[in-house]
């Protein structure tokens, strides 16, 4: 099964910034080695969300906003996809993500076409 992984840096990014010159390297070193996991397809780096550019279309007019749609904490900054057996599986590689741990989360869906 594939899943598609959304990583949401909540305050992770904040808390990453003060740790230790050796745990920062140890952050990166993780986020390789789930890149390097069998099954894991990376996605490219995102940029911030503070960068990010949203797009909707309204009465036929294309209006842009900048920043993300939802607040930067919701925002999605990262993501892989995912070959796992389950979603016990797919658990197990989220937990290893360091936003996981240092005040974000993982959000996992299934691949799935629904139109």
């Amino acid at each position: 099964m594939k899943y598609i992984m959304l990583i949401y840096q909540g305050t992770a990014l904040e808390r990453q910034a003060e740790l230790s010159p050796d745990e920062q390297k140890q952050v990166y070193a993780d986020y390789q080695a789930i890149n390097q996991t069998p099954g894991v397809t990376p996605a490219p780096p995102m940029g911030l969300a503070e960068n990010a550019t949203t797009v909707r279309v309204e009465g036929g007019r294309t209006l842009t906003t900048d920043g993300p749609f939802v607040g930067m904490k919701e925002a999605v900054g990262g993501l892989f996809i995912l070959e796992a057996d389950d979603l016990d599986a797919a658990i197990e590689v989220a937990a290893r993500v360091p936003a996981a741990r240092y005040g974000g989360a993982v959000e996992i869906r299934p691949s799935e076409v629904y139109w």
